[in-house]
């Protein structure tokens, strides 16, 4: 299945916010639903902010509560939920109440942390937080017999433990998670035991019952621009956009010196520093493009070229333009067709699903009305999906690969 969610690509790169620039800035929506169904409590919450938190999230937890006959019903406030005399930090330093209430926690005026429910959140680096209070649940929770579905092992284990709260922060990827859904889902569980005392005619417990299904989910589409050049001016801005997935696009530089040597492999052996833009080159000299997925050590997942270009300035939508890969295949148009480079585990490479490679001969623009040519630089754009095997989606792009015309 593809998880290809980015409409506004080229607005993205403008204003700088990546795929989730459609989103106001700090535009948060928090909602809280509140039942009761028969006896059992049940809290469901909704965080999601598409310009800052990067990840749409839902917990649900639900507390067995040993009730009387004929119970009374009262319902967690906001107020309630606050009045904590243990005081956990949350959030980053000096973050604002509106933000602080956003991501599911209590503001004081003076410090943001965390209340007497349970918070989950999900971090830019793909890292699950969960944060339960022992007041979660009515009855008191034990905060020892939690787990996830990874057990309680490192990393599944605590990273705090107090009195009132246990905090859990483990990689989306470990502890038993699982991907569902249409999107990059990653999700677990986490469960409470609890004790049973065993009679000649029942068994009854005093223990609350816990289980929360928590998710993270991240958008699966970025743009990333990078510039070359055919003369020598001042280095460009970086080359790194970000996103809720931070893909690179950059030119290697390695030399294929010894005979025998494979071009293609030799050249991806070093790649040129920031500093080192804009790259010179020469009319028809090859040049070696690589785009990498950066921060991720998910091996399911697989990065899929959408579409390449070239502009005479930064941006994607400017004129002239010139296409070197369309709908994942080589420009047909081009007399000197880009070239295709498999990446597989031969690579060397951890995760080579994450990487595409190309190449293309350099060329410069020319005026459309004198067809002299113009000492511009070029810039080189590519739209990329993210794509998760599936039976009936390998995420494989099949294209016809072609020689090199001399």
């Amino acid at each position: 299945m593809l998880f290809n969610l980015c409409n506004h690509r080229i607005g993205a790169i403008t204003h700088g916010h990546g795929p989730s620039s459609v989103c106001n800035d700090l535009s948060w929506a928090n909602k809280q639903i509140t039942e009761i169904v028969g006896w059992s409590f049940i809290m469901a919450q909704w965080l999601w902010c598409e310009g800052t938190f990067l990840a749409v999230l839902v917990a649900t937890v639900v507390a067995q509560k040993a009730m009387p006959p004929d119970p009374i019903i009262n319902l967690m406030s906001t107020d309630t939920k606050c009045q904590m005399l243990e005081k956990v930090p949350c959030g980053f330093l000096g973050i604002s109440p509106e933000n602080c209430e956003a991501i599911g926690c209590c503001f004081d005026g003076q410090q943001c942390y965390y209340g007497n429910v349970v918070t989950v959140q999900c971090t830019r680096d793909g890292q699950f937080v969960v944060v339960v209070s022992k007041d979660s649940t009515v009855p008191q929770l034990d905060l020892t017999t939690i787990s996830t579905l990874g057990g309680n092992e490192v990393p599944c284990s605590p990273v705090v433990s107090t009195g009132s709260f246990v905090i859990y922060n483990f990689p989306v990827t470990t502890c038993g998670t699982v991907m569902a859904g249409d999107y990059l889902i990653y999700e677990n569980k986490m469960t409470s035991s609890y004790e049973v005392g065993v009679g000649p005619l029942g068994s009854i417990t005093r223990d609350s019952t816990f289980e929360l299904l928590f998710q993270c989910k991240y958008l699966g589409s970025e743009l990333v621009s990078l510039m070359a050049d055919v003369y020598t001016v001042a280095p460009p801005p970086p080359v790194a956009a970000p996103g809720p997935l931070r893909v690179e696009l950059r030119l290697a530089n390695g030399q294929c010196n010894t005979k025998g040597c494979d071009e293609e492999v030799s050249a991806y052996s070093s790649y040129y520093e920031d500093s080192d833009y804009p790259v010179t080159k020469v009319l028809r000299q090859p040049v070696y493009v690589e785009v990498r997925i950066l921060g991720r050590t998910d091996p399911n997942i697989v990065l899929l070229l959408e579409n390449c270009w070239a502009t005479s300035t930064p941006d994607p939508l400017g004129v002239p333009q010139w296409n070197l890969i369309v709908n994942g295949c080589p420009y047909q148009g081009d007399k000197y067709l880009t070239a295709l480079v498999p990446v597989d585990g031969s690579s060397g490479l951890s995760f080579p699903t994450h990487y595409k490679r190309f190449i293309f001969k350099m060329f410069t623009f020319v005026d459309p009305a004198s067809l002299h040519h113009l000492e511009q630089k070029v810039f080189i754009h590519c739209s990329t999906a993210v794509c998760h095997p599936s039976a009936t989606d390998n995420c494989e792009q099949r294209c016809f690969r072609k020689s090199w015309c001399n």
